[in-house]
């Protein structure tokens, strides 16, 4: 049973760091690194040699719905698995990058509760250790957006604290309201018992979850501290931030509750479509009028999320494709952008676009896997953002819903815009670039190279007969209501 090694692995990495790291951050790097590979291993295993099974884990043998329950079915490999992938290139990354600020062991510990907390959210079959497990993921963030101590990432960390506390607040009110009408925490038996709540208390909890748990994934009109969250943390916290965490404490909520628990009601579906849609269209024009690279790649996370949310709101199994492909997807191209980011900054000092000048031959691995990443996002073929936006745009002009084809056609062709500008002023501007304050070893170049090659393997994930293994297992669990419930209170076991 590896199910709670997800949390065991990391949280006994950041004690360790705690506990045995010197002034360096020698042991904190060693023992990060073994968690997070670890972690690596477990999770692909686990994702090819599940299938279509069911485990649940319960804590100290007391059954469902009394003790604490995991879970993990083809939603949660998929999504650890993700995680798992990002997490070891941003510590791969974070090597070289944080020892040019400083070398202290509590970015690592750190490091590893943000992903202790992640991996509970996402492995946990209750709503109110997905709560706690939440804020440990989020007071790990809060602290690692402020590690470079100068006052504006106080500032954003601040805002980012406020807005959190905001959004936590919402979904405990929600948990509470749900608890009362089921007098259950146990998401499956929630499920199981939600036909027989007054459709009432679903739209009050339903309504209070989006707006907290849409806090949590920016979208719009709940963005306001992503742009200076994402922009002033450390780069490889930014991909983290945009890559994973708003997916694991948002989107992945979102998913497994509205669509595991009160099976996609239809008024909940639309209002994914005018979120999405809205999301996409002005997170694009925001992002376009940016110069700070981070920032203009803070706006693109708003847009993006906004396709994932514009799949879910279709709410057919080909949308629900194109929501959990893209959702990977953008997992993989948005870190490297960060990476992009970081590694220009380390080396030039600015991620002021009008200041970089032509990169290529001073920065080739950031200049090249940059181009690659940018075609990913603009959804330019071979590349993995092609497909899943395609996906979508199909599934919306299956379903009807022309008009939300033709938006995310719209989106797709400012963010082509976007980034024909990022390369054109960023990375193959007038002046030539000589010299630079920092080199970028082989650890920041392996991530970036990492993830550039995963932008075009990943587009196989769509191809029949691979497909089959990996993308369609995840669709039938979010689609089939009944049948996790059954799955998981007659789960496989595993104590």
């Amino acid at each position: 049973m590896i199910l709670p090694y997800y949390i065991i692995i990391p949280l006994l990495a950041a004690f360790l760091i705690t506990l045995i790291a010197g002034k360096k951050d020698n042991w904190a790097v060693i023992l990060s690194v073994i968690s997070v590979t670890a972690m690596l291993i477990l999770s692909v295993y686990s994702f090819i040699t599940m299938n279509k099974q069911v485990v649940t884990y319960e804590m100290s043998a007391w059954p469902i719905p009394y003790g604490i329950v995991l879970v993990q079915d083809a939603l949660t490999s998929f999504v650890l698995v993700m995680v798992s992938i990002i997490s070891f290139t941003s510590l791969i990354f974070s090597v070289q990058y944080i020892r040019h600020l400083s070398m202290d062991w509590r970015y690592y510990a750190l490091f590893m509760l943000l992903v202790t907390g992640m991996n509970g959210v996402i492995a946990t079959g209750d709503l109110f250790n997905l709560f706690v497990f939440m804020e440990i993921a989020l007071f790990s963030a809060f602290a690692l957006v402020a590690y470079g101590s100068r006052a504006e990432e106080f500032e954003a960390s601040f805002k980012y604290a406020v807005m959190g506390s905001v959004s936590s607040t919402l979904i405990l009110a929600g948990i509470a309201v749900l608890y009362s009408a089921t007098s259950n925490l146990n998401m499956a038996k929630i499920a199981e018992l939600i036909p027989a709540v007054d459709s009432k208390v679903i739209f009050w909890v339903g309504a209070l979850f989006i707006a907290g748990f849409g806090l949590k994934a920016a979208a719009m009109p709940f963005h306001a501290w992503l742009p200076d969250a994402h922009s002033s943390a450390p780069a490889p916290i930014s991909s983290m931030l945009s890559g994973v965490l708003i997916k694991a404490l948002g989107i992945y909520v979102l998913i497994r509750i509205f669509y595991n628990v009160f099976n996609a009601p239809e008024i909940f579906m639309k209002i994914f479509l005018v979120l999405g849609t809205i999301s996409i269209i002005i997170g694009v024009f925001l992002a376009i009028g940016q110069w700070d690279m981070k920032r203009l790649l803070a706006y693109h996370s708003i847009s993006q999320i906004g396709y994932i949310l514009l799949g879910m709101g279709i709410a057919t199994p080909l949308g629900i494709l194109g929501a959990v492909f893209h959702l990977f997807n953008h997992a993989i191209f948005k870190s490297l952008l960060f990476y992009n980011a970081g590694s220009v900054e380390m080396a030039l000092g600015t991620r002021d676009l009008r200041k970089m000048g032509n990169l290529m031959k001073i920065l080739p691995t950031t200049s090249q896997t940059s181009l690659i990443a940018s075609l990913s996002i603009s959804g330019i073929p071979p590349f993995n953002g092609f497909f899943s936006k395609l996906i979508i745009i199909i599934a919306a002009l299956q379903a009807g819903l022309p008009w939300y084809a033709i938006f995310a056609i719209v989106g797709s062709l400012l963010t082509l815009a976007s980034f024909m500008k990022v390369q054109r002023y960023g990375f193959k501007g007038d002046t030539v670039v000589e010299a630079v304050e920092n080199k970028i070893g082989w650890r920041m170049n392996s991530a970036m190279i990492t993830l550039a090659v995963l932008c075009i393997v990943t587009s196989l994930m769509i191809v029949p007969g691979i497909k089959e293994v990996t993308l369609d297992p995840v669709v039938k669990v979010i689609t089939d209501k009944t049948e996790y419930i059954q799955l998981v209170l007659g789960g496989m076991h595993g104590n």
